[in-house]
């Protein structure tokens, strides 16, 4: 998606004040049983997170799908959690893979309905730091079935980096890189709201009289020193990702050494023999863990359940894992899976799960009856930043 500064503020603005909606309209049920597949799905998913075959024949955990169920899968992909958020909401759709600074909006705005989790067998084999994670559990209920979950990486140029480097303020501070030159107008910064808890991890390190504890609850003192670090980066950043395969095209093109980023592309470049690699620096990272969720108004329920069940089997958790170089939400994947091998999983960060600040939307109500900046302003902010230059 391509926006201009004023259609950015509109797009971002809207999806922020629908946010935390109240839900309306009749008693919400779940489904009791599956029966017969309709034919089709459609999902709206993260770039490489549902693959048939098409981009290397070794990933494809879609056709054997189709073949076995008769449903046939029909993906659109969404360079942001704004953007999943705001498919969802026109409507259409039957899932969504999404991110936890996404899932708790849909829910809060009765865009997606209860999973009957009795009906996915599978349900018993997701790893238990997942099965009644927040982002896609309230009052008990479940709304997501956990797909996978990972880091927000620095990827960086390793011509540039004889050593890998140690603190996020590459990107963040105007500095002189190890070849001599500044990183101005060679950085780039996540073209998305939740990019401000990146920030505001880094400055929970550099400068610990903030007392950040958590970078998605800030305080207005807080929240204004963040914001100033990324305007300071503006300056730095001469074009901002969402889209994860231009931003792979981009550091092949474009002269960039230093960028948040997903494993993804990190994995796609080195694949092309390309300079990179990728580390959690010592701030730590935030991160993502995606859940599949049903929308509720889906008309293809049945062939909807079948995939959220095929989505947790241990070949497709792995060979995604490997592919997206993410962690399975199924342990069982980590073992025997030939794509992933049995160190996949560790290289991918399984034991990091604590380390990371998993996306998840801010509210104005935060721990310790604090008031804090709610996602409204995020955006509206981030997108004024973006468009300053």
């Amino acid at each position: 998606m391509k926006f201009d500064s004023y259609k950015r503020v509109v797009f971002f603005t809207a999806v922020a004040s629908i946010a935390f909606a109240v839900a309306c309209g009749k008693k919400e049920t779940k489904v009791s049983e599956i029966g017969q597949g309709e034919g089709e799905v459609s999902i709206v998913a993260w770039p490489g997170y549902i693959e048939r075959g098409e981009t290397d024949k070794g990933y494809d955990w879609v056709t054997e799908f189709e073949k076995n169920t008769g449903c046939k899968v029909n993906v659109k992909t969404a360079a942001t959690s704004d953007e999943m958020v705001a498919l969802m909401n026109e409507g259409g759709f039957d899932l969504v893979t999404a991110s936890g600074d996404a899932s708790l909006r849909l829910v809060a705005g009765g865009k997606v309905q209860e999973i009957n989790t009795d009906l996915i067998p599978s349900w018993k084999n997701v790893d238990s730091r997942l099965q009644n994670a927040p982002w896609h559990t309230v009052d008990g209920k479940h709304y997501g079935v956990p797909y996978q979950w990972g880091p927000n990486v620095l990827m960086y140029n390793t011509k540039v980096f004889k050593k890998a480097p140690t603190s996020w303020n590459v990107v963040f501070e105007e500095q002189v890189l190890p070849d001599g030159k500044s990183n101005k107008g060679r950085v780039q910064a996540f073209d998305g709201p939740i990019y401000i808890a990146d920030a505001a991890l880094y400055l929970k390190v550099a400068k610990p009289e903030l007392g950040i504890q958590d970078p998605y609850e800030l305080d207005e003192k807080q929240y204004n020193a963040v914001i100033e670090v990324l305007k300071k980066q503006r300056q730095l950043v001469p074009k901002y990702w969402h889209d994860a395969m231009v931003q792979v095209d981009d550091f092949k093109k474009e002269g960039l050494v230093a960028s948040s980023t997903w494993p993804f592309q990190v994995n796609l470049l080195v694949s092309e023999k390309q300079p990179v690699a990728s580390i959690v620096p010592v701030e730590g990272a935030t991160g993502w863990a995606d859940s599949t969720m049903l929308h509720k108004d889906s008309k293809h329920v049945n062939c909807a359940y079948k995939w959220m069940e095929h989505s947790l089997s241990p070949k497709v958790q792995g060979d995604l894992a490997s592919w997206f170089g993410s962690v399975p939400s199924v342990p069982a994947a980590c073992k025997g899976n030939a794509l992933l091998g049995d160190t996949g999983c560790a290289v991918n960060g399984f034991n990091n799960f604590e380390k990371i600040s998993f996306w998840r939307t801010p509210k104005e109500d935060c721990s310790g009856g604090r008031k804090c900046v709610p996602y409204k302003k995020w955006a509206e902010d981030y997108i004024s930043i973006i468009g300053s230059k």
